[in-house]
């Protein structure tokens, strides 16, 4: 269904969204999220900083906040840091848990395996599993955004006992991407293939210069990396390091293979059937080349969502909208 409605964040301007009847009937009630906090010098005050051993590698995490626990992963090649702006907000109503992926951040960086299985979505979402039951949820939502995304898909596909709700942010799911390869997406999202490539060839040249990558990487077109701000852009560069770079890779690696896969596999077989959110930016790779909520249909059984007026990092560009939406959809 496709509707027009003012948007409350962009007074007069008319937005042009695709939802389901249900979540149309909560955009438009009279209950609205308590107002974004404002932004302090730290990135999560409150929080507790934690290290946590899994079964396959050391994760670290920010823990705060009180209610049902949520989880938050993060996508590429940011750090648990990209949640900064929402997640103190969030917290007041959930337990909330950023975590960095392994491979990411300041988690540890395993040896990815003959097969790459170690930087599988299947690998990095037990991962989330084992560090939610050690800190005592053994059911919760999770929100991933880019990679981390595909981690909460393949966690809500293989384990639907776990998890409560999900959503996806920017993201369709890999089987439609890999299996329906456009011109245009191929194009802005030729690190998929890039990346990997055999070690070393694509960690050697990455490795030349990982301030002009990142930096490079980071600066989408129309949007910028000011979005960011200096404080959060100076940790994603701080954790850019060869063996950041290597573990990233490994992560392409298993995508193309493994993961593939494991989708294949699944597709038409095993569905997300918990509700799911989905939200895109407009001005991102997704809302330019693919129809997220007819195509994450194919692949969930309770969908909704919408695209809004952001890039592929939507959560540091918009995180007014992108917080009013997850409240709403966590607290429905």
């Amino acid at each position: 269904m496709e509707i027009y409605f003012i948007a409350p964040w962009r007074e007069l301007e008319k937005i042009q969204v695709t939802i389901a009847s249900p979540w149309k009937a909560r955009l438009m009630s009279n209950t609205a999220a308590p107002p974004l906090l404002p932004e302090t010098d730290e990135f999560f005050p409150g929080f507790e900083r934690k290290r946590i051993r899994t079964s396959g590698a050391e994760i670290n995490l920010v823990v705060g906040g009180s209610g049902p626990p949520l989880a938050l992963i993060h996508g590429n090649p940011l750090t648990h840091v990209s949640w900064w702006k929402i997640a103190p907000s969030l917290a007041r109503d959930f337990t909330v848990v950023a975590l960095d992926l392994r491979g990411y951040g300041d988690s540890s960086k395993p040896e990815g395996g003959e097969a790459h299985e170690a930087y599988s979505f299947r690998a990095m979402g037990q991962d989330v599993v084992e560090v939610m039951a050690t800190l005592g949820h053994d059911r919760f939502s999770v929100i991933g955004h880019d990679r981390g995304a595909r981690v909460a898909y393949r966690l809500a596909v293989d384990q639907p006992g776990l998890i409560e709700k999900v959503a996806f942010l920017d993201i369709v799911p890999t089987h439609h991407v890999l299996s329906e390869v456009s011109v245009g997406w191929a194009q802005e999202s030729y690190h998929w293939f890039f990346m990997s490539q055999k070690a070393p060839f694509p960690e050697d040249l990455l490795c030349r210069d990982l301030d002009y990558y990142m930096r490079y990487k980071l600066n989408k077109k129309g949007v910028g990396i000011e979005i960011f701000g200096e404080k959060a852009l100076a940790e994603y560069i701080r954790c850019c390091t060869p063996e950041a770079i290597h573990a990233v890779c490994e992560d392409y690696r298993a995508t193309l293979g493994i993961d593939f896969e494991m989708d294949s596999k699944d597709f038409g077989n095993r569905f997300v059937e918990c509700p799911a959110l989905v939200l895109w930016g407009d001005n991102s790779h997704v809302g330019r080349h693919f129809t997220p909520i007819e195509t994450w249909r194919r692949y969930a059984h309770d969908v909704r969502g919408e695209a809004i007026p952001t890039g592929h990092y939507p959560a540091e560009h918009r995180p007014d909208i992108v917080y009013d939406r997850l409240w709403h959809f966590l607290k429905d």
